[in-house]
């Protein structure tokens, strides 16, 4: 396969989203203009039934390799998934069940061929090799590292000074993902910058087993105003698994100064053109109109995108009710009732809470803040916050 050697390609794959690059640029950089065809992968855990926009961030890094010819590897992580990875996390994670791991993965080809050529990507799954390592293996491997090493961690840190345990698997984690890396002897790795230790253990492990310089490439993460990630943990994630209308929805819920980092991190559109669209569209809500019709249009299509658009700008901007609301037989029910029963809330409390907040309203009206019994009737529509509606039959 020829290699793709073009100048302006490689610097726009060597700096849009990434963090760092290990052992540095320079490496990584000769590399890609030599000519050489090189081998890399991005690893996932299976945790969850579906791909968030998290792991899409590292699939369209991927993608750039893949359109330069290089080969990429899409690794499921069928025996890590089990262990779990310690990363960011201040509790010991539950184990997961083999059966559970593979359960979880079903729909990661088909969401993940969003952004791939899945005809020119190979998928392989790491209970393969880890599944025959022995004792003696793995204590080979550990030898490795130090316990220093691994305490440098500020999630085990944080554990310890707050008085929670840190199990010995835990330690044993980066090993696997490492070992991962020399079981396909690949050229290099990237991923999420909070991988960027595990990642760099697979260095470790390349360079004393096989004596083998591998890159490490790290992407930025998308994180929240408050700079925590989007993803499964902070409950804020966007999930390559929810519908049109619920990933452009939170697209507009986005803090405004995401909307660079989510055209750089969530987009193909070239830098030039979404810092033109930033500039010539001065109100945050349009920047992130378009915005949200650029993701949409990637995991979905440029139909769907404009109909979200439009009922967006309707409902929000025009103040008009959105076509295709879900419809409930709840007529006769009081307000609480609908809320609860909906799920647009979980409990009556919640349902309350959000009343008196002025949150609530039927046919556009608010209910009042002490109006808990109210019964709504047939051909209502309930509406919670800016884009939860129900229709009453």
């Amino acid at each position: 396969m020829k290699i793709d050697t073009d100048q302006q390609k490689i610097k726009d794959l060597l700096t849009r989203g990434v963090e760092n690059i290990y052992p540095d640029r320079d490496f990584l950089e000769k590399r890609l203009k030599s000519g050489e065809q090189l081998s890399l992968y991005l690893g996932i855990d299976p945790t969850g039934p579906d791909l968030h926009l998290g792991h899409a961030i590292s699939l369209m890094k991927l993608r750039q390799f893949q359109d330069l010819g290089h080969k990429v590897i899409l690794l499921i992580g069928s025996f890590t998934a089990m262990i779990g990875d310690p990363t960011d996390k201040l509790a010991i994670r539950k184990p997961l069940t083999r059966e559970r791991v593979m359960e979880n993965c079903q729909k990661y080809k088909k969401q993940a061929a969003n952004i791939l050529d899945m005809k020119k990507t190979e998928i392989k799954y790491n209970h393969k090799w880890l599944d025959k390592l022995n004792f003696k293996d793995v204590v080979e491997l550990a030898a490795n590292f130090t316990v220093q090493q691994m305490l440098e961690r500020d999630m085990f840190e944080k554990r310890i000074n707050n008085g929670k345990p840190v199990g010995l698997h835990e330690f044993l984690y980066p090993l696997m993902q490492g070992y991962d890396s020399v079981a396909m002897e690949v050229d290099g790795e990237l991923g999420g910058n909070d991988q960027t230790f595990n990642m760099l253990a697979g260095r470790t492990l390349m360079k004393n087993m096989l004596n083998k310089e591998k890159f490490v490439m790290t992407n930025k993460l998308l994180v929240d105003s408050e700079g925590k990630k989007m993803g499964k943990t902070e409950g804020n994630m966007i999930s390559l698994g929810d519908s049109a209308k619920e990933i452009f929805g939170k697209v507009m819920s986005w803090s405004d100064d995401m909307i660079d980092i989510g055209f750089e991190l969530c987009t193909f559109v070239p830098k030039n053109e979404y810092k033109k669209i930033i500039k010539e569209n001065k109100n945050p809500r349009d920047q992130k109109i378009i915005l949200a019709e650029k993701i949409v249009t990637i995991y979905f299509d440029q139909k769907s995108a404009e109909q979200e658009k439009e009922n967006f700008i309707n409902t929000f901007a025009k103040k008009k009710t959105p076509e295709n609301i879900t419809g409930a037989d709840l007529a006769g029910k009081s307000i609480l009732e609908v809320l609860v029963k909906s799920g647009m809330v979980d409990s009556k409390s919640q349902a309350r809470r959000d009343i008196q907040g002025g949150g609530v309203k039927i046919n556009q009206e608010k209910v009042g803040d002490s109006d808990f019994e109210i019964k709504v009737k047939s051909g209502d529509i309930v509406q919670k916050g800016k884009r939860h509606f129900l229709k009453i039959n």
